[in-house]
């Protein structure tokens, strides 16, 4: 019969809360005082601009690391919400790096102007949230936190493949 180390497994929860912390707050950033959802989507398209520009990889890419991290963003953010009690605190941006991965899933990856306006149209509708985005908020639990934002992210980026496709981007 195998036992388990009951120092180990008393530490695993306080482990689990800090990996939720980790993802939920991306690193620390949705602590910023000010805008943290801003700070969020910013931080979100700096880390897919480096990736993008130091692999080479298209930026379709963004759009699949969404989909990727989707249910990790949804744990740590339920678990985040459960752990502190508040309903979608505003310290949880992890929903900002999925709704904004989804944006600049058509972006160029040399256009500056397609990243500046992917974090633009991604926050509009994150803070607009039209209809049947803000409905989406009432999901229970950290799906509801994750899910508006995908949503915005999705309405953003078909904008921004749109206004590519139109040829309005130069």
């Amino acid at each position: 019969m195998s036992t388990c180390n009951p120092r180990l497994a008393n530490s695993l929860p306080l482990m689990t809360s800090r990996l939720a912390w980790f993802i939920a707050t991306l690193g620390g950033s949705g602590h910023f005082p000010v805008a943290p959802g801003t700070v969020g989507s910013v931080v979100s398209a700096a880390l897919a601009w480096f990736v993008i520009q130091a692999t080479g990889a298209p930026t379709w890419t963004c759009g699949v690391a969404a989909v990727v991290f989707f249910y990790p963003a949804v744990w740590a953010a339920g678990k985040l919400e459960a752990d502190s009690g508040e309903k979608d605190p505003g310290r949880v941006v992890v929903d900002e790096a999925i709704g904004q991965w989804l944006t600049l899933t058509f972006a160029r990856p040399d256009a500056v102007v397609d990243w500046v306006l992917a974090v633009a149209l991604f926050r509009i509708f994150d803070i607009l949230k039209p209809p049947p985005i803000r409905s989406l908020e009432k999901i229970p639990g950290g799906l509801g936190v994750v899910a508006d934002d995908a949503a915005a992210g999705a309405c953003a980026m078909i904008i921004l493949a749109v206004a590519r496709l139109a040829g309005l981007l130069a």
